[in-house]
């Protein structure tokens, strides 16, 4: 891949305009335009253009110029757990989440913070240019808030009993009122999941987040496990509760999962997972589904309904999980693996995925996600195989090899 001259970055730096030509620009927000270009002034695209449209300053080579990427959802504090807390199938959930509060346990909080900086490093070497992450009492807030990225950190919190309910919305009142939005990293809240969060505490932090505007992100029926425990009050997370001295049924919502869609629908939502949950259900409008492809795989659960959510019109978007249930943080593999297990899911709309729709899910789409004169100048060189094919789009998901570089805000990262 080419290289652009020392000179051209420090003008794009300084404000003068420098136009990037490769040989296909994915502006996202529209059709790809092979040998189109980019045009960027200072921190801000000046123009995306067609072939011939302005004379290129850089040329970029055989790599597809795409957006910076979005990784909608990871956990940067389980970064240290690869390969340590391998997924069980479907049926055996509870077995990996006692693996990972056992993880999670065993760690200092400069270990943690460690975990976070990896995470980090990784999401950065992938392209990424926004991420979210939620992190137990919004630990990565500081890591993240100075990596050169955007990003919404979560606020996680956790406690099916009434007095741990309590703490925990006491203790995200104090992370809230302590935490300002930066240029480039906002809060949110993450009440982890219906099986894991008191039924008042759910209802506590959407309205601390309608009060603050932050988003909110909960794991929403992830496994067959949680959607027996909701309908029935049985099933391994009984077990699984109990063990972990949590187990209080009248903390539970009383409706399974459509008690919670309905709980969360004037809050912008953020539903992790859905592997279950039934695309027939009326979502509010500000839902995104997240959906983390190769975690869903590693645990043997049928096919996603991603589809079905899409024909509905529900956005999607795509998030990592974390490095517990993944092999990488990076997007853009997600993404490839959705092109290759899921054909029935168009090309482009994959690729939407990982850029715009989940800038949009994490409030940034006015900055981030697609490539558009005055947002952001953000983008990832990533480089092509060596021949044709009829939608570039297949060029893009197709399994290749090569550094990739990232542009972010004007500048290209080492």
């Amino acid at each position: 891949m080419a290289t652009d001259p020392p000179h051209q970055t420090a003008a794009a730096a300084n404000g003068f305009a420098v136009t990037y030509t490769a040989r296909v620009v994915f502006p996202v927000a529209g059709p790809p335009l092979p040998g189109g270009t980019l045009t960027v002034a200072g921190d801000r695209i000046l123009a995306v253009e067609p072939r011939g449209a302005r004379a290129a300053d850089v040329d970029l080579g055989n790599v597809a110029l795409i957006p910076g990427l979005v990784n909608a959802h990871t956990h940067l504090d389980l970064s240290g757990a690869r390969g340590l807390v391998p997924p069980a199938d479907a049926a055996h959930f509870t077995d990996w989440l006692r693996g990972v509060i056992a993880y999670r346990r065993g760690r200092t909080p400069e270990q943690v913070q460690a975990d976070i900086r990896v995470g980090l490093a990784e999401a950065l070497r992938a392209g990424t240019t926004l991420l979210g992450d939620i992190a137990a009492e919004g630990a990565s807030w500081d890591a993240v808030a100075a990596t050169p990225l955007r990003a919404v950190v979560f606020h996680e919190l956790i406690g099916l009993p009434h007095a741990r309910a309590v703490l925990g919305i006491a203790t995200a009142r104090g992370w809230v009122s302590g935490r300002t939005p930066t240029p480039l990293c906002r809060p949110g809240l993450s009440p982890h999941a219906p099986y894991s969060v008191n039924a008042r505490l759910h209802k506590e932090a959407v309205n601390l987040a309608r009060e603050t505007r932050f988003p909110v992100a909960v794991h929403l029926a992830e496994s067959p496990a949680e959607l027996e425990l909701l309908r029935r009050r049985r099933g391994p997370l009984v077990e699984f509760l109990k063990r972990v001295g949590a187990w209080e049924p009248d903390g539970l919502a009383h409706e399974h999962e459509e008690w919670l869609v309905r709980r969360l629908r004037r809050a912008p939502d953020l539903y992790v997972h859905a592997n279950y949950l039934t695309p027939t259900r009326r979502l509010p409008r500000s839902a995104t589904v997240v959906y983390c492809p190769r975690t869903h795989a590693a645990f043997g659960h049928p096919p996603h309904p991603v589809r079905d959510f899409l024909a509905r019109g529900v956005r999607v978007c795509l998030g990592t999980d974390s490095l517990a249930s993944n092999p990488d943080l990076d997007p853009l593999a997600e993404a490839r693996f959705v092109r290759a297990r899921r054909p029935d899911v168009a090309a482009d709309l994959i690729l939407k995925m990982v850029t715009l729709a989940g800038a949009e899910a994490l409030g940034w789409a006015d900055e981030a996600g697609s490539l558009e004169a005055g947002k952001s100048a953000d983008a990832v060189a990533v480089p092509l195989p060596d021949r044709d094919a009829a939608d570039p789009h297949e060029l893009l998901l197709a399994d290749h090899p090569g550094a990739r570089r990232t542009l972010f805000r004007g500048a290209w990262r080492d």
